[in-house]
């Protein structure tokens, strides 16, 4: 007789929402293995039964022949006894117990899907929710796991008998797949527009809203993750009106085209960014203007959409409504490029609920394109940009949530609450850490709401339920008082900001600390150990602790916020602590009205609400004013974006001509002895130089290109002063300001070529998006004294990035 062996094959990771029991069902039949598969809570769970060189077969390549969405972390396997039995079957799934496994990310409309979608001849031609195994919707609509149909918001819509037979044949593409739909039995779409908004007559909403786009009308997409607001993107008065409605100021909106062909003539497009742009992920990728470039393939775009920026923030389409809406092959003319940004007022959640659309989007929106599958889970769009071939992370959530992230080190389960701005939390346990979708600001209550449902349904899913508490230091911080508030008596360790940077850091890199790193933590504000506000630091750092090697300056912050949203303000200070002239000819003193000039120069010599501040990021707007560059920000880190873009307009040889000595900061020894103490750089030299340059009428790209120099000159500077006394050879680059492309290629540069090992972010955001996961790392390993950190509040601003 011969031999059967029966195997228990247990699968773990991404591994449900990708195809992998049907995957699993086509391996085992092939190989004429009987069994079964399952989804459970811990993973997709298997029994084969069969000849031992076919079971043997069987687990051999399951984790590197897995179909492509799926994320595969372990694969486990153990012999049990035979049952006998002939045929494989997938099973229901089993519920109960903790999960251990999640689903996929949203996943951009396949090739396969699109084909059919414009064919005329197949059943789901022009179907808004076309979808298959290996694309559509995923961790929007779960509401539970195991993931099957019944656990998500398809639920409601009971299978077609084409859309059950496909489902059930293992030959099909869509076997198995849970968000499957048609025009019998799926979703439906509609247009609303009046007031109150009504249904619009016509077959076809999506022809009626591409009429609309094309007249100048602001539409309410539904999308993914939840609402957009769209217009034609070549339409000045359309992209003014969005901008005035949403109370955008002179913040960038993000663009989204069909193909690449339709802005290739209006941006650099290397590669890399091609590969993102056509990936399964689909974010916004952040692609630098060509020069005097006004037009694509489509047309004009408006300089309404990003107005002073070096950059545009471009997707391709990812669902199928955004490709009906911008045309398959032979549909009427309609805009090529929409402008496509969350459908929210500035500083409030993007909106889901259908009924929430049109009440908080009443005010934005001129119709609603909507539809009704219901969002369970809020995900704005990722922003990512390529920096010297590589990918920088600047928002992590659409796309990426909820994968997790491999940890160095184990941490305990654990809940991070990350910072106020570009909020995003972390939830950890053993070596994996789960870091939020984008929240948002936490400024609005709503945010605050939407922080504590995406906790609990990201905790459900995960299985983690938290012990440990990491708030950021800072004791006014939103995001820790909603955590503290809640803590029911579980440790709260307070990580201080720059140091939860640099942690971060490591972790994405997965060093597990067995050495400190040279930290360059640079930012707008982070509460620092002497009251201060941080923000140009370098920290010579582990997860267990940083002493401070270094810090830029400090100058008074003039009325907290207000210098924030003032960059002359800052330019005035900073000339002040100089020893500068507040000259009326330097833009900054032009700037700035008469009186309120008056009462800062008063408040200044009095040191009225004048916290102290180390920022590298309000250097950063001092100049930016002071060249002449950006006077008012209506949006975080405006100036320092607008000098950015400035600086890439300089050629080289501008940029580093008749420079000298002049654009480099000057290094001050300690102000208390000991070895300990760190050292100051002062940006005065600098300073003096920028004045210089300023009334020798020096172009303000040449300026801020020689200013970006002298930044990176400090830091290969520091870097090897700290390596000469402390014989430390790796450096991490984070915080908000190293954003900045032009600036992060230039130190990295320098960096290796004096042969440092250089960290910089690639897969989490260097800004307040990954701050969590260093406070994950670093509350582990901190010793437990409840709510560490209390103290004063410096100067009631929070800006951080």
């Amino acid at each position: 007789m011969e031999a059967v062996e029966r195997r228990r094959v247990t699968v773990r990771g991404v591994v449900q929402g990708v195809g992998f029991r049907p995957y699993v069902y086509t391996r085992a039949t092939g190989l004429g293995l009987a069994g079964h598969v399952t989804n459970t809570p811990e993973g997709v769970v298997a029994e084969v039964e069969g000849a031992p060189a076919a079971v043997s077969a069987f687990c051999e390549r399951l984790a590197a022949d897995a179909p492509p969405l799926a994320v595969v972390d372990a694969v486990d396997h153990h012999e049990v006894p035979a049952s006998g039995g002939a045929g494989f079957t997938i099973v229901a799934s089993r519920s109960g117990g903790p999960g251990r496994t999640l689903v996929s990310p949203d996943v951009a409309t396949c090739a396969d899907c699109l084909a059919e979608l414009a064919d005329p001849a197949d059943r789901r031609h022009r179907h808004p929710f076309i979808t298959c195994t290996h694309c559509g919707p995923r961790f929007t609509i779960v509401t539970g796991l195991p993931y099957d149909r019944a656990h998500t918001t398809m639920a409601r819509f009971p299978l077609c008998p084409d859309c059950a037979r496909e489902y059930a044949d293992p030959a099909d593409r869509r076997f198995h797949a849970q968000p499957v739909a048609c025009p019998a039995c799926g979703p439906r779409l509609r247009l609303l527009a009046g007031t109150p908004p009504r249904e619009t007559a016509g077959a076809d909403p999506v022809a009626e809203a591409r009429r609309m786009l094309a007249d100048g009308a602001i539409l309410a997409v539904k999308g993914l993750g939840g609402y957009h607001l769209a217009c034609d993107a070549a339409h000045p008065a359309a992209v003014a009106e969005l901008r005035r409605r949403k109370d955008r100021g002179d913040k960038p909106f993000a663009l989204m085209a069909r193909e690449p062909a339709d802005i290739e003539q209006l941006v650099h497009l290397g590669p890399a960014e091609r590969d993102l742009l056509t990936g399964p992920v689909r974010p916004i990728v952040l692609l630098r203007r060509r020069p005097g470039a006004t037009a694509g393939a489509g047309g004009a775009v408006a300089d309404e959409v990003a107005p002073g920026s070096p950059d545009l923030g471009v997707m391709l389409a990812y669902t199928p409504v955004h490709h009906l809406l911008l045309g398959l092959p032979g549909d009427p003319p309609g805009p090529r490029l929409l402008v496509m940004t969350s459908g929210n007022l500035s500083g409030e959640p993007i909106v889901t609920d259908d009924t929430e659309a049109l009440d908080r989007l009443a005010r934005l929106a001129d119709a609603w394109l909507t539809h009704d599958r219901p969002i369970h889970v809020p995900c704005d769009d990722s922003v990512v940009r390529v920096c010297d071939g590589e990918v920088l992370t600047l928002r992590r959530s659409r796309g990426h949530a909820p994968l997790p992230l491999d940890l160095p080190l184990p941490v305990p389960a654990s809940l991070a609450a990350g910072g106020d701005l570009k909020n995003a939390f972390c939830l950890g346990e053993g070596q994996k850490a789960w870091l939020s979708a984008h929240i948002g600001d936490m400024d609005d209550l709503a945010t605050q709401y939407a922080f504590e449902r995406a906790e609990q349904q990201l905790e459900s899913i995960t299985g983690v339920t938290p012990g440990l508490l990491a708030v950021d230091r800072h004791p006014g911080y939103r995001s820790g008082r909603l955590v503290r508030g809640r803590a029911a008596g579980r440790p709260v360790v307070a990580v201080q900001h720059h140091h939860a940077h640099i942690a971060s850091a490591l972790a994405e890199h997965g060093e597990a600390g067995a050495r400190r790193v040279i930290g360059f933590a640079f930012d707008g504000t982070g509460y620092g150990d002497d009251g201060a506000v941080w923000g140009g630091e370098v920290l010579l750092a582990d997860y267990a602790g940083y002493t401070r090697f270094a810090h830029l300056a400090y100058v008074p912050l003039p009325g907290g916020d207000a210098a924030v949203h003032r960059p002359y303000r800052m330019a005035l200070s900073h000339l002040r602590a100089a020893g500068l002239d507040w000259d009326p000819d330097l833009p900054c003193t032009a700037a700035c009205p008469p009186e309120e000039l008056r009462l800062l120069r008063r408040q200044l010599e009095r040191d009225l609400h004048c916290v102290p501040t180390s920022s590298m990021g309000r250097l950063f707007d001092a100049v930016s004013s002071l060249a002449g560059v950006c006077q008012r920000a209506g949006y975080e880190a405006q100036a320092a974006i607008e000098l950015e873009g400035a600086a890439v307009t300089a050629s080289a040889t501008e940029a580093r001509a008749d420079v000298g000595g002049d654009y480099a900061f000057a290094l001050r020894p300690p102000v208390r002895a000991g070895r300990e103490a760190p050292l100051t750089a002062d940006p005065a030299p600098v300073l003096a130089a920028v004045v210089r340059d300023v009334r020798a009428g020096t172009a303000p790209a040449v300026v801020a290109a020689r200013f970006h120099a002298a930044v990176a000159d400090l830091v290969a500077t520091l870097a090897v002063l700290a390596r000469e006394r402390h014989g430390l050879d790796t450096v991490a680059l984070t915080g908000g300001v190293f954003a900045n492309a032009l600036l992060s290629c230039a130190c990295a540069r320098l960096l290796r070529e004096q042969g440092f090992t250089v960290l910089r972010h690639h897969r989490v955001p260097p800004n307040d998006g990954g701050l969590a996961l260093g406070q994950l790392m670093v509350a582990a390993r901190a010793p437990r004294h409840p709510q560490q950190g209390e103290g004063h509040v410096p100067g009631g601003t929070r800006q951080s990035d």
